[in-house]
């Protein structure tokens, strides 16, 4: 998915201090080259061989299409005596992810007009009533496949076509993530969907919308898993969270006639004060970013003193008004034989089931909501 050559630099053209603008030699050709001085310690100088990133202009792509430095080999190559050329599917693409960096890979977007799928997103334009689980934090998927997978053993029912859309919000490549290896290995996960700058899914998609439809309609999913890689990023601050995105995916769900549904982010083990019951993050997700109604399912285990602390952040922050809360019925021992069910040890935030059970109790709630609209009668 990535061109390396090795080039030699034949002019500085420009130096802003932060971005370099070269003229490289790569094999008889003389390009442009850009090289940022953030992921060096070293200047290219006239004379210096680089490992270069020639992807885009290789595919004569206009989005990406220029080289851009690798590594600084020096004027000996490094020990790279031949020029050097990882090996590009001859697949068609043009989807470039990680755009205008080093690291720039170029993907076959489902969208695209080669791809075998392209006439879909011509033809389906709507959700048609999809189950949508949203959440932040990637702890929230095996907890909620878990219960999918309960739920299909209890009832004698074939376990749903669950599809999960990886967003850019946390790890980009899906590869890093055990739980998805885990997931497709017991048969719990049918498929996968990246989109943004995540990449390696079984299906790439350009946006949020894109990858919703895909789920649907390429891998006819019977309901979905949106959300973030490993990996969340937080300030402290109301906003300053990469799962404000859930606001966003709640909208675009919600758009393309989806029933969102949020996991909501729950817990009173956490010793932070503002991620104590419901968590900030989540109010700043359901006053702010989401504009369109999202259900919001709870789990009736909680013990009445926490009931009460949820239910009051929720009018404090006119919470009913906007979304439609609904507490579903369900008894620890189903939330531990469901979380029993996967192979591997579970954690989120490094707590277990027995340090935060009401964490995982209001994932299985959102779950279990999403089942009940799965077999729900005709």
């Amino acid at each position: 998915m990535m061109y390396t050559e090795i080039g030699k630099v034949l002019e500085v053209v420009g130096d802003d201090g932060d971005l370099i603008e070269l003229k490289v030699q790569v094999g008889e050709q003389v390009e442009k080259a850009f090289h940022y001085q953030e992921w060096h310690q070293k200047k290219p100088a006239i004379g210096d061989f680089l490992l270069l990133n020639t992807t885009a202009v290789r595919l004569g792509l206009g989005t990406g299409g220029f080289h851009f430095v690798i590594h600084v080999l020096g004027p000996d190559r490094g020990g790279f005596h031949e020029v050097h050329t990882t090996a590009v599917s001859q697949q068609p693409g043009h989807m470039i992810k990680l755009r205008y960096t080093p690291l720039q890979r170029k993907m076959l977007a489902a969208e695209e007009e080669a791809s075998p799928v392209h006439h879909l997103f011509h033809k389906h334009k709507q959700l048609q009533g999809l189950p949508v689980l949203i959440g932040e934090l990637h702890s929230m998927l095996p907890v909620a496949s878990s219960w999918f997978a309960h739920q299909s053993r209890m009832e004698k029912r074939p376990i749903p076509r669950l599809v999960y859309v990886m967003t850019d919000g946390g790890a980009l490549p899906i590869s890093f993530s055990s739980h998805v290896r885990q997931l497709k290995q017991s048969g719990w996960l049918h498929g996968t969907v990246t989109y943004g700058h995540a990449y390696g899914g079984d299906v790439e998609a350009l946006n949020k919308y894109t990858a919703l439809i895909a789920a649907k309609w390429v891998l006819e999913a019977d309901a979905v898993i949106v959300c973030m890689g490993p990996g969340i990023a937080g300030t402290g601050t109301p906003y300053g969270h990469t799962g404000m995105e859930v606001g966003e995916i709640i909208n675009a769900v919600r758009s393309l006639k989806g029933i969102p549904i949020l996991m909501p982010r729950l817990s009173f083990a956490d010793r932070r004060i503002r991620h104590q019951g419901l968590s900030h993050h989540t109010e700043g997700i359901l006053q702010i970013a989401a504009m369109s109604p999202a259900v919001i399912p709870l789990s009736s285990i909680m013990n009445e003193e926490h009931k009460r602390t949820i239910q009051r952040q929720l009018e404090q922050w006119g919470i009913p008004e906007k979304h439609e809360i609904h507490w579903c019925e369900m008894s620890s021992e189903e939330i531990r034989s469901a979380i029993g069910l996967y192979p591997h040890s579970m954690k989120t935030m490094g707590r277990g089931l027995d340090d935060d059970p009401d964490f995982f109790s209001a994932v299985c709630a959102a779950a279990q909501y999403a089942w009940s609209l799965i077999h729900a009668p005709d």
